[in-house]
């Protein structure tokens, strides 16, 4: 248990989450299959895997590697794919909602901060108009082996988990509590785990993946953090993972899975919203 003060590293969180965590077993269901990726602003990226690596290639031949992956899948014909891109000294999160039943896609992109840019202030970023968290994503959007055209992708912004207060049990040890304020920020805090005490209200989207089904990022400004599940409001399910530094020295990553049984607490409406 921490006192109020003890933040800890993504690596220490990832420590404490795994001893018999409620995490989805890691899928084989894309070995030998290929996706070509049709983004919105005009990339064409095809994916192939195997049973342990995608590899990915551009059509004009500017990005192309190899990484380590990821799959699970809370509802039938909807992957989550998740990997580290390496390019040099730089690495991406990489987390691809790939949705055959609609022939689209989501990506989030995310990145952790610099050590220099965790020395910027709070203050400071407020007066200067930024985000107070240092953790970039980007989202983007597109068609599965198809040209795409406005509209073919179903995922949008969405302000349905607008006042809900949840419930997420990661593992017998690990519990958490969100809490969705509005579309830009939700609340949380450790119930019961090697986090519990401490808490904070932090960046976030949403998405709306499916009916009841939802893709929720967060990007925390304490511990430089970026999460990405599913929740799945029929199945009381989530799935995902969490990305960081895995310790205070900058020059490792930690990308580790998270999954929960969720319950809802309760849901505020507001009157006057």
């Amino acid at each position: 248990m921490t006192k109020p003060s003890d933040w800890i590293t993504v690596g220490a969180l990832a420590d404490g989450f795994a001893p018999e965590a409620f995490i989805l077993p890691n899928l084989a269901d894309l070995n030998g299959k290929t996706f070509t990726l049709n983004f919105a602003n005009g990339w064409q990226i095809e994916h192939r895997f195997d049973t342990e690596t995608v590899s990915w290639t551009a059509a004009d031949g500017h990005s192309n590697g190899t990484a380590a992956y990821r799959a699970t899948s809370v509802r039938p014909g909807l992957y989550l794919v998740d990997f580290i891109k390496r390019e040099g000294a730089q690495a991406w999160s990489v987390s691809l909602v790939l949705d055959t039943a609609s022939a689209a896609f989501t990506a989030v992109i995310g990145r952790m901060p610099s050590q220099e840019q965790t020395r910027e202030g709070l203050y400071s970023r407020a007066l200067a108009g930024k985000n107070l968290t240092s953790v970039e994503v980007d989202f983007l959007h597109g068609s599965l082996d198809r040209p795409w055209q406005e509209g073919q992708c179903p995922h949008a912004p969405t302000s349905e988990l607008t006042g809900l207060r949840n419930m997420y049990r990661y593992s017998p040890s690990e519990v958490y509590e969100h809490i969705y304020l509005n579309d830009q920020f939700y609340s949380w805090q450790c119930l019961k785990g090697v986090e519990q005490g401490l808490c904070d209200t932090d960046r976030c989207h949403y998405y709306k993946i499916a009916d009841q089904l939802y893709l929720f990022v967060w990007r925390e400004k304490i511990i430089p953090t970026l999460g990405v599940v599913l929740i799945d409001m029929q199945q009381h399910r989530s799935d995902g993972k969490i990305f960081g530094y895995a310790g205070s020295s900058f020059d490792e990553l930690s990308n580790f899975p998270v999954a929960s049984y969720c319950q809802v607490l309760n849901q505020t409406e507001y009157p006057d919203a």
